[in-house]
């Protein structure tokens, strides 16, 4: 009896789901070097709707960092699993989904993406590139570069429920 009960308890522990990533507040450490300097980080405030953003601007220039590994397999603002290696990135303020081409000004390499997460929280940056996105912008080995956006299609600033 004793064995039966214990192969029982086995199988339903063994069936329960396994949590793969965190989401909520946590202290995360930068990918990236500052070159010594000291950045101020700016605090999380409620994301504009799509009715606050103004859309009858498409073109933004800023300068870019990236994110990666320290985000890798969590979720993104959008409610996607963020993948690193994928071409994505994180703007504060455009509607969640938004398709836009980014060229980085320093090499005149260019791709499209979209953005389904908020950030940077440093000050005077305007996007967050995935690792994915900065490999192909070619912007690794500096952390940041220069960057025009160029708005193809407003997203719908929808969460993607799963």
């Amino acid at each position: 009896m004793m064995i039966k009960l214990s192969i029982l308890v086995l199988f339903i522990w063994g069936c329960t789901p396994a949590p793969r990533y965190k989401s909520g507040h946590q202290k995360i450490k930068s990918n990236y070097s500052s070159n010594s300097k000291k950045v101020k980080f700016i605090p999380v405030t409620k994301a504009p709707t799509l009715a606050e953003f103004d859309t009858s601007k498409k073109k933004y220039t800023g300068v870019s960092s990236y994110y990666g590994k320290a985000f890798h397999g969590k979720l993104t603002a959008n409610g996607e699993i963020f993948d690193m290696y994928g071409v994505t990135a994180a703007h504060k303020e455009m509607p969640l989904n938004t398709v836009a081409r980014v060229t980085n000004l320093a090499n005149n390499k260019s791709l499209i993406l979209r953005i389904n997460d908020r950030g940077p929280y440093v000050a005077g940056r305007i996007l967050d590139c995935s690792y994915g996105a900065a490999k192909k912008l070619d912007f690794l080995s500096t952390g940041t570069t220069e960057v025009k956006i160029e708005v193809i299609e407003w997203g719908d600033n929808k969460y993607m429920h799963h």
